[in-house]
Order: C-alpha cells, then structure tokens, then sequence
C-alpha cells in the first residue's frame, strides 16, 4: 500500500487549502483513512478520519470541526481534506494514513491502528 500526500504550502490566517491523498493497493472504501499532523515538539495528533461501512463515519478532532472537510473520491481513490479558515495554530506536517482492519468508530482517532502512511506534506500558516 502506498499513499502520496500533497497539496501543503505557506499560507495566510484565514486562507484554505486542500491536501489530497491518493491511495495505491488499497480501495479506500475498504478501511479507514485518516489525516494526522504532527508540528515540532508536540504529539502527533489525529485531525480527522472516514470510515465506509452501511453509513460512512467521520471523525473530526475538535481543532478541525467545523473548519475542516475529509471526503473521498471513489473513481481516483483518493482522500481530501478541505481545510478552510487556517489559523497559525494549524501548522505542522500532515500525513495520511491507511488502516488494515475495520476500525470502531472509537478507535478512528488512534494512530497506532494505522499501518501505512504517507510522507507529509507541510502546511505553513503565517502572516
């Protein structure tokens, strides 16, 4: 399984971007995909999670709720996160990451359930 990252970039307070993750040797209805980020000194911390099953889940971490989208496009299997109004606090590497098994919706945010992970793109919010 593979996943490639892109889309991060310097931007302004306020300003959105959208990162993509396109997914190779894995169908991304099959498990859950999750975005992470990570920014030095600090853990790394979930931002947000799909998960198809009869309905699909989300998770959202309460820093992205609200300002934050993660969808997928089935066709390209490729997972996006939408993120609009960024905030400096925002900054950090974020990495995508793929699950092997079905996860319970509890478990979304965890990322030592993740087996595989993309090489992090860097989102720079700075006036």
């Amino acid at each position: 399984v593979q996943l490639q990252a892109s889309g991060g970039g310097l931007v302004q307070p306020g300003d959105s971007l959208r990162l993509s993750c396109a997914v190779s040797g894995r169908t991304i209805r099959d498990y859950p995909i999750a975005w992470f980020r990570q920014s030095p000194g600090k853990e790394r911390e979930a931002v947000t999670a799909m998960r198809y099953g009869t309905a699909t889940s989300t998770y959202y971490s309460s820093p992205a709720r609200g300002r934050f989208t993660i969808s997928g496009d089935n066709a390209k299997n490729t997972v996006h996160l939408q993120m609009n109004n960024l905030k400096p606090e925002d900054t950090a590497v974020y990495y995508c990451a793929a699950s092997s098994v079905r996860l319970p919706f509890g478990l979304l945010s965890d990322w030592t359930r993740y087996d595989d992970w993309g090489q992090g793109t860097q989102v720079t919010v700075s006036s």
